[in-house]
């Protein structure tokens, strides 16, 4: 049996018992089993502290274990949530994936009848995008177009406006043309000598009793004398033109008349003499045109004796020249020519 293992009781009897050895042996084995003594205390010192070390390692690993136990168990736990959780999102996921799918499916129909839609919306939106360049350029055009006709407008307005003030001035002129001839005729029977406006112009009518006798070409001395009056005042008038018109009946004329075949000559004769005689009188000879109208433009129906009286006169017509006013329509008609051409 090993010494390290004996109690301290027995190592006290070894002791009590030493001094009956002998001395130099007893003493060395006392010395020995105090050495042993004194190992085997400080081996049980350590095997205490190595005790004390495991049991606290013991511990620590009962607790690391319990702990690991518990940890355990929330994993378990957890997983078990985690599980249920995993399923469930593998769940969401699955329909989301299903939805996914008809998702990219109705879109990708929706897109095709959205590019559809797009190509047409694009193709309507070109072609009115080029309506709209046409309308443009046809307003552009158009404004081009008011603002010529604007200024034609103008043109035209104080044109017409000049026109307007010459007529007013060629009324004016026959009015007072009117006035003057009828002054100067005043003395003449009203039924022999008239004085009438007509279309703008002025219109002395002589009989035939004022003037000829029947069948003949040549003015009376009365006849002359109102001719004379009329030249006076025409001389004062040199922007006057002067016509003058024989008229018959429709009786013929008598064959054997010298030098008158019918009333073309009588009519044509008489207006020549009476241009003559007012010539004669001052008035320029440009001025004054001889025409014979023979019994075609009666004032009266030729069926009684009356009336065939007042068929047989001679009108003589006053006419402003009208160089002003035909100048101003002349230029009106020539802007109106321009602005056809412009268009």
């Amino acid at each position: 049996m090993r010494l390290k293992n004996l109690t301290p009781a027995l190592l006290g009897l070894g002791l009590l018992a030493a001094p009956a050895l002998p001395g130099c042996v007893a003493a060395k084995k006392y010395d020995d089993l105090q050495a042993r003594q004194s190992a085997d205390a400080q081996g049980k010192t350590e095997a205490e502290r190595q005790y004390r070390a495991a049991t606290a390692a013991l511990q620590k690993a009962t607790d690391a274990l319990a702990q690991l136990r518990l940890d355990n168990r929330r994993l378990e736990n957890d997983s078990l949530a985690t599980g249920l959780s995993l399923r469930r999102a593998r769940g969401l996921n699955h329909d989301l994936n299903e939805s996914y799918d008809r998702l990219l499916k109705n879109s990708g129909q929706e897109l095709a009848n959205k590019s559809s839609d797009y190509n047409k919306v694009a193709q309507d939106l070109a072609r009115r995008e080029a309506e709209l360049g046409a309308l443009d350029a046809s307003l552009r055009k158009s404004k081009a177009d008011n603002d010529r006709l604007a200024v034609d407008l103008q043109t035209r307005e104080a044109r017409l406006a000049e026109l307007t003030q010459a007529l007013a001035d060629k009324d004016k002129a026959v009015n007072d043309l009117k006035a003057r001839v009828s002054k100067a005729l005043l003395s003449f029977n009203a039924n022999d000598l008239q004085v009438k406006l007509k279309d703008g112009k002025v219109y002395v009518s002589l009989s035939e009793q004022l003037l000829f006798k029947s069948g003949s070409t040549k003015v009376d001395p009365k006849g002359q004398e109102a001719l004379k009056k009329l030249a006076t005042v025409l001389q004062e008038q040199p922007d006057v033109n002067v016509v003058v018109e024989g008229h018959t009946d429709s009786v013929p004329i008598l064959h054997g008349t010298a030098g008158i075949t019918d009333n073309w000559d009588l009519s044509a004769l008489r207006a020549t003499d009476i241009a003559r005689l007012l010539t004669a009188g001052g008035v320029a000879p440009a001025r004054v045109t001889a025409s014979g109208r023979s019994q075609y433009v009666p004032v009266a129906p030729n069926d009684t004796a009356p009336n065939k009286a007042l068929n047989r006169r001679t009108e003589i017509i006053l006419t402003p020249k009208l160089d002003e006013l035909f100048q101003i329509l002349d230029s009106n008609s020539g802007a109106a020519t321009g602005s056809g051409n412009k268009k």
